[in-house]
């Protein structure tokens, strides 16, 4: 199972892997795919560089990629405790309620959390600054094109460069910006994602810039069969998140990985309580409490993250697996092992290529 995709980017397969752990990235790229790391979760340059050294030292010579978050448009700057102003109190009473009636016990120490500041426009291009001295193949915004400048400095160093589309006319948008890469990410995905089905979305902007561009399906792929079909619809490639997050590579708490294992394909809800923008996660007595009609309205980004940046800290340490904070993709279902990342794509690939050979014969 070989596409263009493979040649451009140097890999075996056409399997892009996302992940927020290097741990993760490494083993998807040294099992013949492209590990891409997510770095929203870096607050401090210096980690993403530490964490990317690993990288380089750890995947052999071979390519990853890096994901970074720049919205479209520039967001408010200002350090977190500028932005800290922004919330309202009833906002912060509304999730110190819901974390007393949901039994969640207080940090033992003040963690300081801050929140992820790497919704921030600053701090996304930290981010890019600090990819540029390392050896990435793939920069990918999952917010749409980078902005020009980011784009240029990409191809100066010989990177790829990839978004995120949930609409065509998106993805035109990011061809025309420069984009060489679109990810057709369906409505299924976990994260961030926009509203029209991955079965709907994928022929769509393959339709509209599949001629220009490679197009990577994501959204709802979980096994061979899927990338098989991912592949029919003219896709040159997946891209995948959520599958991952099943796997011995990554580091979870035990009450996280329950979860994951006991949940079903329709136990996740899109909702902007996680960042600010549409996001599918987990559906569980934490998302449903946003619902009630004493909820308030979720704040723009980077602003909700802000909000529950603590509160995610002590779901996800609360050992409740009833509550714990986590985006991920209607693929949940099919979640039900903890598997090393080199299984699970041998699996992937073997299953795909037997299924487009089972679909050669109908021919």
């Amino acid at each position: 199972m070989r596409t263009e995709l493979c040649e451009r980017l140097g890999i075996e397969h056409p399997i892009v892997g996302f992940s927020p752990s290097e741990h993760v990235v490494a083993a998807i790229t040294r099992a013949g795919g492209l590990g891409v790391l997510g770095c929203v979760r870096y607050n401090d340059p210096a980690e993403l560089d530490e964490a990317l050294s690993w990288l380089d030292a750890e995947t052999d010579g071979l390519p990853y990629g890096v994901d970074v978050v720049m919205p479209s448009h520039v967001p408010t700057e200002g350090v977190a405790t500028d932005l800290d102003k922004l919330i309202p109190e009833g906002h912060r009473d509304f999730v110190e309620r819901t974390l007393l009636r949901l039994g969640v016990p207080p940090l033992g120490v003040s963690s300081g959390r801050e929140g992820v500041l790497g919704w921030l426009h600053s701090v996304a291009r930290s981010h890019v600054e600090v990819a540029l001295t390392h050896r990435p193949r793939l920069i990918a915004n999952a917010l749409g094109p980078p902005p020009p400048d980011v784009i240029d400095q990409a191809h100066a160093h010989g990177l790829v460069v990839a978004a995120l589309a949930g609409r065509a006319d998106h993805a035109r948008s990011h061809v025309a910006s420069g984009v060489d890469i679109v990810v057709a990410q369906g409505y299924e995905a976990g994260g961030h994602t926009g509203e029209i089905a991955s079965m709907v979305l994928v022929p769509e902007v393959v339709d509209a810039v599949g001629e220009s561009v490679p197009v990577l399906a994501a959204g709802g792929i979980g096994s061979g069969r899927q990338i098989a079909a991912a592949l029919a619809l003219g896709a040159r490639g997946v891209w995948m998140g959520s599958v991952w997050l099943g796997t011995a590579e990554y580091r979870s708490t035990d009450a996280l990985r329950e979860a994951l294992l006991k949940a079903r394909s329709s136990d996740t809800v899109r909702s902007r309580i996680y960042s600010g923008k549409p996001a599918r996660l987990l559906r569980n007595r934490w998302t449903d409490a946003w619902n009630e009609a004493e909820a308030p309205s979720p704040l723009p980004m980077p602003l909700q993250n802000l909000l529950v940046a603590e509160a995610h800290t002590r779901l996800m340490e609360s050992g409740d697996p009833t509550v714990v904070p986590m985006p991920v993709g209607q693929i949940v279902g099919r979640m039900n092992s903890v598997r090393p990342v080199a299984d699970v794509l041998a699996d992937l690939v073997a299953e795909a290529d037997e299924t487009l050979t089972r679909l050669g014969k109908l021919v």
